[in-house]
């Protein structure tokens, strides 16, 4: 009895002791688990933000790599616009560098957490802003077809040390994204190794447990086989995660082959680019050469025989000595012709409109072009526009004019018939001014370069390039176009389509006749500052004031204007006009009077200059008059005399 109730209490105890171990080691494998499940936890979500990480840097390289690529292409575009003047290369270049631009917000909102990258997309937008602008002016040019601005501008942005410099940022935030990627490749690395020595001990507590419970019920074996389970699909994720990886490190380095052949393609296309357009330079220059010496030799030799045989005669003959002066400031006239015509090509010569009666200025043109086109060709005028006038600067259209002229006398071979019509629409909207001869026609080829500046079929140094291209340049500076029809064997003709103004008074003519007649009345003696540089184009100046009966005043140096007209007033005479060059050393003409006006804003002033720089900077001249190098006493007189208006209606002005 005592015994087994010794036994009872000894199997109580056991009991309990087993039960406290029981519950002793639950307590135990409770904590165990519950501390590999927070190191499983801590280290799953340190890898899945390892792969974050990495995916981010892959997309800053993928992005910035985008953006190297639209910014390729963008200038390639703008290229093909400056030298072809393709509206489509335009809109290409629009798109290509607003693609640039969305990768560039891209790539700056992925690095907003990188302090370093950020101030170096910082840097990178400051750059394109700076580019935009340079490429921006050149493809402003292009698209108001200005051909040589566009192509400069282009170039000199070509070789501007911001497009260095945006490579280089580029670059530089490719190798930091490496770099930063490299770093989170080992840290992913670190973070399964982590992961996978948190599961290896996971097992091991699994199989212990799995060992332990294998005998006591049938739940603890299915809760075994679930984290074998839960295992096994961890696994198929970390192979998930691997393949990702695998595909990513693929998919950079197709981009990266696509970035090395874009870029050769570049290079290889820029290459090409370059080469054709010295190709094109060098025959356009050798064309300019060739046709400029021959005109400038011809009329270089009638003004030294002119001026030589003058010499010879004067003495004896004078008569004959002035027919040989005439003949002298033809052929300057005709040089002087040939440097505005130049000018008026390079649009560095402005136009100067005024309201041109079409019919009467042809008429009165007419003698010239029979003169200019020989007795062999016969001219015929089929004017029928009436009265109707056209805005426009009349010289040019003569010149254009007398240019068809001449080409028409050379496609006749001397003998032929010239036709000069006139035709208006009916709506008055649009004058038609067109040249028709028998001459021998063009062939297509022909007809499609026919506008190329410095394109001719004449003989090597018998021809500049410039009389269709100028015709071209005209027609387009006044708010028409220009038309041409030809056939081989048949003949050619042009049309110039010009807007219509409005009808000229009567006698609108008849100022500028007045002012050309030799018998006008002189002009009012005024006293007159000449400021030139050029002492032999100084002297010639103060001459020619003087011959117009004017007292003048010469100034070699800009910077003794101001003295000059402060030494005068002190005096109590003063100048009426200053009379100044424009390109001068140390001071322009423009500054020197912008100095004067500031003390004396009353001084009238007469600007004299061979080139005046690009039209667009004729507003540096105000509201003064020019006049352009080389003029006749006539062109002097007459400019004198407007200003000499001018200072009188001011007066009244200021007098009421």
């Amino acid at each position: 009895m005592f015994e087994r109730v010794g036994d009872t209490e000894t199997e109580t105890r056991r009991e309990r002791l087993r039960t406290w171990l029981t519950i002793g080691m639950a307590t135990v494998l409770t904590g165990v688990v519950a501390a590999l499940v927070l190191l499983l936890a801590r280290a799953s979500d340190n890898y899945d933000q390892s792969l974050r990480w990495q995916t981010q840097s892959l997309e800053v390289i993928s992005q910035t790599r985008s953006l190297d690529a639209a910014l390729a292409r963008a200038e390639a575009a703008l290229g093909r616009f400056a030298v072809g003047l393709q509206k489509e290369d335009g809109r290409v270049y629009e798109q290509q560098w607003g693609l640039a631009r969305q990768y560039l917000a891209r790539l700056d909102r992925a690095v907003r957490d990188n302090p370093a990258q950020s101030q170096l997309v910082d840097q990178l937008t400051t750059e394109m802003d700076t580019r935009g602008r340079q490429l921006g002016d050149a493809a402003l040019s292009a698209n108001y077809n200005q051909t040589v601005a566009a192509i400069s501008k282009y170039h000199a942005a070509g070789h501007d040390a911001g497009l260095g410099r945006i490579d280089r940022l580029l670059t530089q935030i490719i190798a930091n994204e490496r770099a930063l990627l490299r770093q989170r490749n080992q840290t992913a690395a670190a973070d399964r190794t982590n992961l996978d020595q948190a599961i290896l001990l996971f097992t091991l507590l699994g199989a212990a447990i799995a060992v332990v419970a294998i005998g006591a019920t049938f739940s603890f074996v299915r809760a075994v086989a679930e984290r074998r389970l839960a295992r096994r699909e961890q696994a198929a994720e970390a192979e998930r995660a691997m393949q990702l990886e695998e595909a990513v490190e693929a998919r950079t380095a197709e981009l990266e082959q696509a970035n090395i052949a874009l870029r050769s393609e570049m290079t290889e296309r820029a290459a090409a680019e370059a080469q054709l357009r010295q190709a094109q330079k060098m025959e356009a220059v050798g064309q300019l050469t060739g046709g400029i010496a021959h005109d400038f030799n011809n009329m270089l030799a009638v003004v030294v025989g002119g001026l030589e045989l003058a010499q010879r005669w004067l003495p004896g003959e004078p008569e004959k000595a002035q027919r040989h002066l005439v003949n002298a400031l033809d052929g300057a006239n005709r040089a002087a012709d040939l440097t505005r015509r130049l000018l008026t090509f390079a649009r560095s010569e402005p136009a100067r409109p005024e309201m041109t009666a079409i019919d009467a200025c042809i008429a009165s043109f007419a003698e010239l072009i029979e003169r200019t086109i020989g007795d062999r060709i016969a001219l015929t005028l089929d004017l029928q526009a009436g009265d109707v006038a056209c805005w426009l600067d009349k010289q040019q259209f003569e010149n254009a004019l007398l240019n068809l002229a001449v080409n028409a006398r050379d496609a006749m071979d001397g003998h032929g018939a010239l036709t000069i019509r006139t035709l208006d629409d009916g709506d008055g909207k649009a004058l038609a001014v067109q040249v028709i001869d028998t001459g021998c026609g063009m062939s297509p080829a022909v007809l499609e370069r026919v506008f190329d500046p410095f394109y001719t079929t004449k003989p090597a140094g018998q021809g500049t390039g410039l009389g269709m291209s100028q015709v071209f340049a005209f027609c387009r500076q006044s708010g028409g176009e220009v038309q041409i029809s030809s056939t081989e064997g048949e003949g050619t003709s042009v049309a110039m389509l010009l807007p219509v103004a409005a009808t000229p008074a009567d006698n609108a003519t008849e100022p500028v006749a007045a002012a050309l007649d030799g018998n006008a009345e002189p002009a009012e003696a005024l006293k007159i500052l000449v400021v030139e540089d050029d002492e032999r184009v100084l002297t010639a100046t103060v001459d020619a004031v003087s011959e117009l009966g004017h007292t003048a005043v010469a100034c070699a140096n800009p910077l003794e204007a101001e003295a000059l007209v402060e030494g005068r007033l002190a005096e109590g005479k003063g100048f009426d006009l200053i009379l100044s060059d424009v390109l001068m050393p140390d001071l322009t003409g423009p500054e020197m009077v912008a100095r004067l006006k500031q003390r004396w804003p009353e001084l009238s002033v007469l600007f004299v200059t061979g080139y005046a720089g690009d039209a667009s900077e004729v507003a540096s001249f105000g509201d003064h008059d020019v006049l352009r190098k080389p003029f006749t006493l006539t062109a002097l007189d007459q400019a004198i005399r407007r200003c000499g208006d001018a200072r009188a209606v001011e007066g009244q002005r200021l007098a009421s």
